[in-house]
């Protein structure tokens, strides 16, 4: 009888504790990313904080309760989807953020839209998620593989660089980053030679690196990101690759440089959707957010993203009269033009992918550099409108014809 009684007592706080969480009017986010892994630095606790930081700002005019939680999907999809369905079904949670590693965002995605839950991709990569695999509760801000891959692979084939070979990682991120990049070349009149793939956290790319040489190609592309990059690009310059091929990382983000060294990253082009050092609003935040950081570290255009993204989802939420519906809210997202003291003025597709310019960047010398953090300077800026894939082009079943 006892056990009867505990379970339904157990059973009854499962099905009430959102509907608690709503009727005391606590609004719950959920930071999900990778905490302990190769995107540790990249997002980690820094995208925590940046969500903090928007939920602290927003409160300065509402009176409304919100509260930030956070979790590690150790970069496995079946445990961010357990993440989300336990935050959304028995937490509470009304959004979830970040999401680094394509995989995993693709399945939250979708959890999202069976549950009516707003999820947004500030971390993610894979074009998909505004693609084919859109969705009437998703936002995607930052960046995506289109962008990146379309976007550094015109720029060095316009400097001479042909022929590529790619070194990828080994899941939806990579993959769908080497296609765009891939379907760029060939558009260019360029041609891959080759590519090999590895699994996540790869600590040893030797024998990549040998095959990035056999080929002779003019690029030896990284169609991977964050731990995985930086041990590329510095075991690419224990073989030498630089001196004879042009070594590209299609991501490439400003935690990469001090890992790797100026010594070692200067003249590395990246692209964008943000930079710490961009003008006086962006270096103020900026410094807000490294005296708090627990590694003193700068923001990247990810971790600013989330401050970004959070910051408008809750003016959206306002908007649409409370949390509850998730696509009234990401519908409100998309009706109000977003401007916010971080990424400044942009907008939101129907298809839901943030618009707004990317930055060509290029690491700086030694000579040139101030401090730690002082590591890009703007050498190009692709436009709104010009930086993103057409929104015809990409299949998204929520563009209306």
């Amino acid at each position: 009888m006892f056990s009867s009684m505990k379970h339904a007592t157990i059973l009854l706080a499962l099905l009430t504790t959102p509907a608690l969480a709503e009727q005391n009017g606590t609004l719950r986010i959920g930071v999900m990313n990778d905490m302990s892994s190769v995107y540790a630095d990249f997002q980690g606790p820094g995208s925590v904080l940046a969500a903090q930081m928007a939920v602290e700002d927003f409160a300065k005019t509402s009176k409304r309760k919100i509260e930030v939680i956070s979790a590690d999907h150790q970069n496995k999809p079946d445990v961010g989807a357990g993440i989300a369905r336990r935050w959304f079904d028995v937490e509470g949670v009304d959004m979830v953020i970040d999401l680094p590693n394509s995989a995993v965002a693709l399945a939250v995605s979708d959890i999202g839209r069976e549950k009516n839950k707003v999820v947004i991709g500030s971390g993610a990569g894979t074009a998909a998620l505004t693609g084919p695999r859109c969705s009437p509760t998703f936002v995607h801000w930052t960046y995506d593989t289109w962008a990146f891959g379309h976007g550094l692979a015109r720029g060095v084939l316009a400097q001479g660089g042909k022929t590529w070979f790619f070194i990828t990682a080994d899941y939806a991120f990579g993959q769908d980053l080497e296609k765009q990049a891939s379907d760029e070349v060939a558009a260019d009149g360029g041609k891959v030679l080759g590519g090999v793939r590895h699994p996540l956290g790869t600590s040893d790319f030797s024998s990549f690196m040998l095959q990035a040489q056999a080929s002779k190609a003019d690029v030896v592309a990284l169609a991977n990101a964050g731990g995985d990059t930086v041990n590329a690009i510095k075991q690419a310059n224990d073989f030498k690759l630089p001196a004879s091929q042009r070594v590209v990382a299609l991501i490439f983000d400003l935690q990469a440089v001090p890992a790797i060294g100026l010594q070692t990253a200067q003249g590395l082009t990246a692209l964008n959707a943000w930079y710490w050092d961009l003008n006086d609003q962006t270096r103020a935040w900026s410094k807000r957010y490294q005296e708090r950081h627990p590694k003193k570290m700068m923001p990247n255009h990810m971790q600013a993203g989330v401050y970004s993204a959070t910051l408008h989802y809750l003016k959206a939420v306002e908007k649409a009269g409370g949390p509850a519906d998730g696509r009234a809210v990401v519908a409100a997202m998309k009706a109000m033009p977003t401007d916010d003291p971080v990424y400044g003025k942009g907008t939101i597709r129907e298809d839901g992918r943030k618009i707004h310019p990317l930055y060509l960047l290029q690491v700086k010398a030694p000579a040139e550099s101030k401090s730690e953090w002082d590591v890009f300077k703007v050498v190009g800026t692709i436009p709104a409108d010009k930086a993103f894939r057409p929104l015809n082009e990409g299949g998204c079943p929520l563009v209306t014809k």
